[in-house]
């Protein structure tokens, strides 16, 4: 489930706490929580509801001056659902984005789990290359970045969503950029196991 962009400083502020979205099945679930870059979102309620039901409070909370606007967003299939929730924390891969003094150990882990993402792709290894790709051209276009290695741009972007898991990656108003933890696992990939790699100074 994502956010447009400019509504995520509202999310933050808790001016936004309901969204709408049109699914064939619910893709988050009450109790549930949600990473995003405004916060850990707590998922209060998930209810399935007619266009007609929803309230000028529904729209308020949502962000919307009208229905018209809102459902004009939506998926033209699916069923309609409205989800209530709130931050519940702060984004914790915030401060692993930040962690760029990577250990031996710590650098192993990543190089494990970036291997098992390798092994269960149905198109091949691609982590490594999806990293070096971001970072030689920040700012690019997700569309375009996945037409480089010939493949749809909602698989790439998900593919990319696991590197941010990790804290390897961070999204931008237009595309993505290596986080400082991303440089610096990156870099100690170039330098080899046996140098262990200083602080990245680079403004992020």
């Amino acid at each position: 489930m994502l956010f447009r962009q400019a509504d995520l400083a509202a999310i933050a502020a808790g001016k936004i706490t309901v969204a709408f979205r049109r699914w064939r099945r619910p893709a988050v679930k009450a109790g549930g929580t949600l990473q995003t870059s405004a916060g850990r979102l707590a998922i209060d309620s998930v209810e399935r509801v007619e266009p007609e039901a929803i309230t000028r409070a529904d729209l308020r909370r949502a962000g919307f001056a009208d229905r018209a606007a809102l459902l004009a967003l939506l998926r033209a299939d699916g069923d309609l659902y409205r989800i209530a929730f709130h931050v519940a924390g702060p984004d914790p891969r915030i401060a692993l984005r930040a962690r760029t003094a990577l250990d031996v150990a710590e650098r192993a882990e990543i190089a494990a789990r970036l291997a098992r993402l390798d092994r269960a792709s149905s198109h091949g290894p691609w982590t490594e290359a999806t990293l070096r790709a971001i970072a030689a051209a920040p700012g690019t276009r997700a569309a375009d970045l996945a037409a480089g290695f010939e493949r749809e741009r909602l698989s790439f972007k998900a593919d990319v969503r696991k590197l941010k898991a990790l804290g390897l990656t961070e999204s931008l108003e237009v595309g993505y950029r290596l986080s400082p933890r991303g440089r610096a696992y990156l870099r100690s990939v170039s330098d080899g196991p046996g140098v262990s790699p200083a602080s990245d100074e680079e403004t992020p």
